[in-house]
């Protein structure tokens, strides 16, 4: 079983970095953010919608959250362990990814109406300690003395970006701004796993509550250059795992790290052998103990957005499943969220863009172009057994 729609038609503003949730009443809602622009964009807000339970489509676009004048990104909901509805997300008050401010909000009252009532939000305030300035300068004389080793045309830009993550990492306002969201957290009962990423430091980190969210500290540091927006999983023998974006030098793969003792410290980011053209990935454990990451399996452009398969815990991969298959330079599939719903069946939404020169355009001009995209399928559909 497979099945698949856009949200709402393709119109001429920016829509991207999706999150979804499916409600305890059957109900999926998603988040995304859209504007003109990202990050310098003053328009840019929180969109959602809602499907209701057996519904055949999508309700009309509604506002999660707007902060006038200030570019709203990166949203992410999840349901906690108290069944409370939180949305996460960041304000970026300097039109640079490095000033962003962390914020969320939580509701209650989120499956009667289509948008969530919001009765509480707040700033979500991040503060590596003095042990995270140790850990960071003990991994950057690191890569200062294994720059020798590189080739010439990229030791300018190791020197650049260790100069940049020094400067980060001795001054405290920017170790305390510029953490965002992408990637929903990995929640076991009143514990939460929320991954976050820099790209001030350009590698990530884990905020972690052990109530629920009513107190937050901060892991270790997910050191790796480029090695951002961790999606988290958790094998059988109690091993934390975190796949990633690859935003540094080649060759371009998807970055993995492990924790041992429950998210606090990480080792650090390695390659695998995934390709990945600087995209967000999403993870997901099936319930049958099999895993998924979704992500585009190309080094560069976003124009086919593959599933892979893991039997083993993520030690060996396969492509399983396409959900989007184009020709480079034609549309941009990417940032995919995934969960899988009671009744088992996978749900993926996904920004959808397409590169055309033939796309109507709106009253303003502007291409139709870019939507938010889901889909739903079965592990036979997945596994090719569908038929």
């Amino acid at each position: 079983m497979f099945e698949s729609q856009l949200i709402f038609p393709l119109n001429g503003w920016h829509n991207h970095a999706s999150s979804l949730v499916e409600c305890p009443n059957g109900d999926l809602l998603v988040c995304w953010f859209s504007g003109s622009g990202e990050r310098t964009a003053d328009d840019v807000r929180v969109l959602g919608a809602r499907r209701r339970r057996g519904a055949p489509r999508w309700s009309q676009p509604f506002l999660m959250a707007d902060t006038p004048d200030y570019p709203d990104c990166n949203p992410v909901l999840f349901i906690d362990a108290r069944r409370r509805l939180w949305l996460v997300w960041i304000t970026v008050l300097n039109h640079r990814w490095e000033g962003s401010l962390l914020k969320y909000r939580i509701s209650t009252d989120y499956q009667r109406a289509l948008a969530p009532r919001w009765t509480f939000g707040e700033v979500l305030h991040i503060s590596p300690d003095a042990r995270f300035v140790e850990r960071v300068e003990s991994w950057l004389k690191r890569l200062e003395a294994q720059g020798a080793s590189l080739p010439a045309a990229l030791r300018p830009r190791l020197e650049v970006y260790l100069q940049t993550v020094r400067q980060h990492a001795r001054d405290e306002l920017s170790r305390r701004l510029g953490w965002m969201t992408r990637v929903p957290p990995l929640i076991e009962g009143e514990r939460i796993y929320l991954p976050l990423y820099s790209d001030g430091f350009s590698f990530s980190l884990v905020a972690i509550s052990d109530d629920s969210g009513e107190r937050w500290r901060v892991s270790g540091p997910i050191l790796g250059a480029g090695a951002v927006q961790p999606s988290l999983l958790r094998r059988r023998d109690g091993t934390l795992v975190a796949y990633m974006r690859d935003n540094g030098p080649p060759p371009n793969r998807v970055f993995v790290a492990y924790s041992r003792d429950n998210g606090e410290t990480w080792t650090e980011a390695e390659k695998t052998n995934l390709p990945n053209p600087g995209s967000s990935v999403a993870a997901l454990a099936l319930r049958t103990g099999e895993w998924l990451l979704i992500g585009n399996d190309t080094e560069q452009g976003r124009h086919q957005l593959a599933i892979w398969l893991s039997e083993d815990e993520g030690r060996t991969w396969r492509v399983a499943r396409y959900l989007e298959r184009d020709a480079p330079g034609r549309g941009h599939y990417a940032y995919p969220c995934a969960i899988q719903a009671r009744d088992s069946t996978i749900h993926v939404t996904y920004s959808y863009a397409l590169e055309r020169d033939d796309l109507p355009c709106d009253e303003q001009g502007r291409p139709k172009r870019s939507t938010i995209k889901w889909a739903r399928f079965d592990r036979e559909w997945l596994l090719g057994v569908d038929a």
